[in-house]
């Protein structure tokens, strides 16, 4: 994935022109529009738009591309105004961090999984339960954002502040059931389209989760490392005989007398020997003979 993702900066540093400005806004305006004219029509748009396989080998061949525009919010209209005002947020805040041209790249790869999806599970049979939407694209989008934006508050409901990385660990949750769900009725096909949206995803932030998976194992085994119990240990005690928690080995001073100066313990002197400011870079190190 790494090749890929670097492939993919490579493509948009050097076209940097490619895609459509402000491509969420464009695609939030035709939910409404597509929304608008089913509520006036009992769903006739939805279903002239909506990927249907069957249609799209008969010749009705823009189906591939207007799926893209039929509401995947649901029904209410309550639910439909925040989602799509929501999906718009985050599309137009990752365009401004990514750039035009390599969140057009992302956007528009879930399409094409999305679409291959559908085509397969035509041409084989494979237990498609439903038709191709943009409900597992948007998923990853969401996905996306919460990897650039993880402690970015968000009111649940108006009401509940919660941080969007939480939001992001539901999100997961419920794809993962959706998957299990969809293979336990034998749609096997169907299933591949939340698991294709996410390898999508990963295919944009697989270096970055493996840096952060890597970097959080180094920080637990340095916090439960023998070295670092030992220290805390060694550190109650001293506190508890002394009453300060630091004193330079040098001069004398403690945190106590001295709460505003900084202390440091040297990794080259024997034992826990703690220095303060003035003598961490200027004092003999202590061995052990």
């Amino acid at each position: 994935m790494k090749k890929i993702n670097s492939a993919i900066d490579r493509f948009c540093y050097q076209h940097p022109g490619f895609g459509i400005p402000n491509l969420m806004l464009w695609v939030v305006i035709g939910n409404v529009i597509i929304y608008v004219m089913d509520m006036l029509s009992k769903g006739t748009f939805s279903d002239m738009l909506s990927f249907v396989p069957a249609y799209i080998f008969q010749g009705q061949i823009w189906r591939l591309v207007t799926f893209v525009l039929v509401p995947s919010y649901g029904s209410n209209i309550v639910f439909f105004a925040i989602s799509a005002y929501f999906y718009y947020f985050i599309g137009t805040r990752l365009e401004r961090q990514w750039g035009t041209a390599r969140f057009n790249f992302f956007y528009c790869s879930g399409i094409l999984l999305a679409i291959i999806v559908g085509l397969l599970g035509a041409v084989t049979g494979g237990g498609m339960m439903e038709t191709a939407t943009m409900q597992y694209n948007n998923l990853s989008l969401f996905f996306a954002f919460a990897s650039l934006f993880p402690d970015m508050m968000v009111l649940l409901f108006f009401v509940i502040p919660v941080k969007v990385k939480w939001l992001a660990y539901l999100d997961g949750a419920l794809l993962l059931y959706s998957v299990v769900s969809l293979l336990v009725r034998g749609a096997y096909i169907n299933a591949l389209l939340p698991v294709l949206a996410v390898l999508n995803y990963l295919i944009f932030f697989g270096d970055s989760l493996i840096e952060a998976l890597r970097g959080r194992g180094q920080r637990m085994q340095h916090r439960y490392s023998r070295q670092t119990i030992q220290f805390k240990r060694a550190a109650k005690e001293a506190q508890q005989k002394t009453g300060y928690l630091h004193k330079c080995c040098v001069c004398g001073r403690n945190d106590v007398d001295y709460p505003n100066l900084e202390f440091r313990y040297c990794s080259k002197c024997a034992g826990y020997r703690c220095y303060c400011i003035d003598h961490i870079n200027n004092h003999v190190h202590v061995v052990e003979e």
